[in-house]
């Protein structure tokens, strides 16, 4: 049985509510709620002892549960003869002083002034779907006339833009004040409930128009009211909190893991963004522990834009991680102040069922996450001193940008000692000895990766018919770092020289008071940004290096390659890098991507560039070293020379292993701990 109208039109038709209520009988109608829903905010502006008009009443059961707990002096009225003929007959002998009147809305027959209270559940919302709205206008006129000062239209709608403006305009232009309350969505009935919310317009009439609009939006029934300067706003507030219930309802009744929904929080008195959330499902199919429902994650501040948190794959990976049905990542915004982790919880704490997965009890304990157990912070960079299982001490440098990675890091000795290689299982510990005796042990390489970029100088040798690598090395390094790796090979590979170009002179300075870094005739220093330092080397066309390296972190975290910078990988930089290379160069790439589809073009980029290219993931670790080759992108006299492969890399290894040993430190006393050929050994041909 259809009893939707055809038009909208139809709404604000005599004929039409006849033949609904004819067809619809006697079942009560309850247009967005009973008295169970609404008696709250009906109680606080309708008093018991008030003259009330009851206006578009319908078949429905308001009036009569209104009469039942004391409202004696109502008033209803209905255009329809069918329903007003029922709701008498049904009520005559229980409710005998409840009348219900056959009554245009539009023109009443009642005096002016004559009642305290006019309530309208739905009715509006008809008639004003009718064309330039004249036919609610007249009914609100009416409404306005038949009420006395003080009195209040008390409107229950769904508050469709259109239809609230239309009202609001007409209150506000009579001097009215205007009040609208967002009622809160009953929890347990998703799938039958309406997605948008149900609004209570209150319009206060004054003895004397008010000479500035008073427009007030508040939450629930007896939320605090927020005033508004303009309609507009009132407008906005209410698209809010419609999104809001939209959103509410689908993240309730569903599961989407590519959906990646998401809304902001603002500051209760400033309006501006306070939180950003955003919702991750785990995919269909996913091994997720019942127990593991829901969870909210709070991002470190200061890391909102890296790219584990605001790129949708770095979301999946970290719902992954995580193994909850769903993750509300929770992003703190700038230029706003918080206490501290507990202060963030307990102020998102009262909205975090409105996220939660369907089906999930409403009584169930929700985690909060956090990487480290605290907020994070801003600043720029930090050294820190740790100390490792094995006793050994260890510098860290970390820029606080990216807290959780860990920039550079080297082993420090007692001053004037040599030292042995032992495992580097660390934690954070109070140092045992004076920073100031300690000096750092230039021939141990803490991070694996620099480990494996030196190893790769073996394909120096291996692209030449003989094996040796002792012979003079001209190398460029993009990213200096704490200053180990450009160190490292000026003192522990023979002959070398090595131009470092580092774009921060704070990094210089760290490395230089803080990590030992000391520039010589051999290990110089460009202070600058690389890309322009390659380019115009390129253009230069009079130096040529062995080996080119880029070990430079990305500050962009909105992207999912945290090293190297995104335009360090272009083509038109590849191509520059491989006519930097002499015949038997190579180029060796720290490449450090989470982001499997931007991963593909890279090594896409550079197989392009250069025809030989060997990789080796770093175990435990993201990171993985390209070894790039010119291969038969020489002349023809030198393509034989220049090929790379792994068996002639796995004899150099043995060459290159010896030149570090006999190197003799440079001086200081350490001795290079690194196995080539063990680090060569899980090299693949891409």
């Amino acid at each position: 049985m259809n009893l939707l109208p055809r038009t909208a039109e139809e709404f604000s038709s005599a004929e039409y509510w006849e033949r609904f209520f004819k067809k619809r009988g006697e079942k009560a109608f309850e247009w967005y709620g009973d008295y169970n829903k609404l008696c709250g905010v009906l109680h606080k502006y309708i008093k018991v002892q008030d003259k009330v008009l009851v206006v578009g009443c319908g078949n429905s059961e308001l009036s009569e549960q209104m009469y039942d707990v004391g409202y004696k002096r109502l008033t209803n009225i209905d255009i329809s003869e069918t329903v007003v003929t029922h709701m008498n007959q049904r009520n005559a002998e229980r409710r005998p002083g409840l009348t219900f009147q056959q009554v245009d809305a539009t023109q009443t027959p009642y005096e002016e002034a004559s009642y305290q209270a006019a309530l309208d559940k739905g009715t509006l919302d008809a008639v004003a779907s009718e064309e330039e709205g004249a036919l609610a206008r007249s009914m609100l006129t009416e409404v306005g006339r038949v009420l006395g000062v003080g009195g209040r239209y008390v409107c229950v709608t769904l508050a469709q833009e259109s239809v609230v403006k239309l009202a609001v305009e007409h209150f506000v232009q009579l001097g009215w004040a205007v009040r609208l309350h967002c009622l809160q969505e009953e929890t347990g009935n998703e799938e039958d409930s309406f997605a948008l919310p149900v609004f209570v317009l209150v319009c206060t009439k004054f003895r004397q128009p008010m000479p500035a609009p008073i427009l007030e939006m508040c939450l629930g029934e007896d939320g605090a009211p927020a005033r508004l300067a303009r309609v507009a706003d009132l407008l906005s507030a209410v698209r809010e909190r419609q999104a809001y219930a939209v959103l509410k309802k689908r993240l309730r009744t569903s599961t989407d893991a590519g959906s990646n929904l998401s809304l902001s929080l603002c500051h209760a008195k400033t309006g501006l963004p306070r939180y950003t959330l955003t919702v991750q499902d785990c995919p269909p199919g996913a091994k997720v522990p019942r127990s593991n429902q829901f969870a909210i994650f709070i991002v470190p501040q200061g890391s909102e834009t890296a790219w584990l948190y605001s790129s949708a794959e770095g979301r999946r990976q970290l719902a992954a991680s995580a193994n909850f049905r769903r993750l509300v990542v929770a992003a703190m915004h700038r230029n706003q102040e918080y206490t501290d982790m507990q202060a963030v919880q307990s102020e998102l704490s009262p909205m975090v069922m409105d996220l939660a997965p369907p089906g999930m009890p409403a009584n169930q304990q929700v985690p909060f996450l956090s990487v480290g157990g605290d907020l994070g912070w801003r600043e720029e960079y930090c050294v820190e001193n740790v100390k490792g299982e094995d006793g050994e001490l260890y510098r860290r440098l970390v820029f606080l940008s990216n807290a959780a990675l860990v920039q550079s890091e080297s082993r420090l000795v007692p001053s004037g000692s040599a030292s042995s290689h032992k495992k580097r299982n660390k934690k954070k510990a109070k140092p045992t000895a004076s920073c100031a005796s300690l000096s750092v042990d230039s021939g141990f390489l803490c991070c694996a990766h620099h480990e494996v970029m030196v190893a790769g100088l073996a394909a120096l040798g291996s692209a030449r018919q003989r094996t040796k690598v002792d012979v003079p090395l001209s190398v460029l390094l993009v990213g200096l770092g704490g200053g180990g790796l450009p160190q490292f090979l000026r003192d522990f590979v023979p002959d070398a020289t090595v131009e470092v170009v580092e774009l921060d002179p704070v990094v210089m300075q760290v490395a230089k008071e803080w990590f030992g870094f000391r520039p010589d005739e051999r290990l110089t220093v460009t202070l600058g940004d690389g890309l322009e330092r390659i380019c115009a080397l390129e253009k230069g066309g009079d130096r040529l290096f062995d080996v080119v390296m880029f070990d430079v972190d990305n500050k962009d975290s909105t992207v999912g390659m945290s090293c190297p910078p995104a335009a360090f990988v272009e083509a038109s930089i590849l191509q520059k890098v491989c006519r930097l290379l002499t015949p038997r160069g190579v180029f060796i790439l720290n490449l450090v991507c989470r982001d499997s589809a931007l991963r593909k073009s890279v090594r896409e980029r550079v197989s392009a560039a250069f025809p030989t290219v060997l990789s080796r993931k770093v175990e435990g670790e993201v990171n993985e070293v390209l070894l790039c080759s010119r291969g038969a992108d020489v002349s023809s006299s030198d393509a034989a020379a220049a090929a790379l492969t792994l068996p002639s890399l796995n004899r150099a290894a043995k060459s290159l292993q010896g030149a570090l040993l006999r190197s003799g430190g440079n001086g200081t006393g350490s001795r290079p701990h690194i196995d080539v050929a063990e680090l060569l050994k899980d090299l693949r041909v891409e």
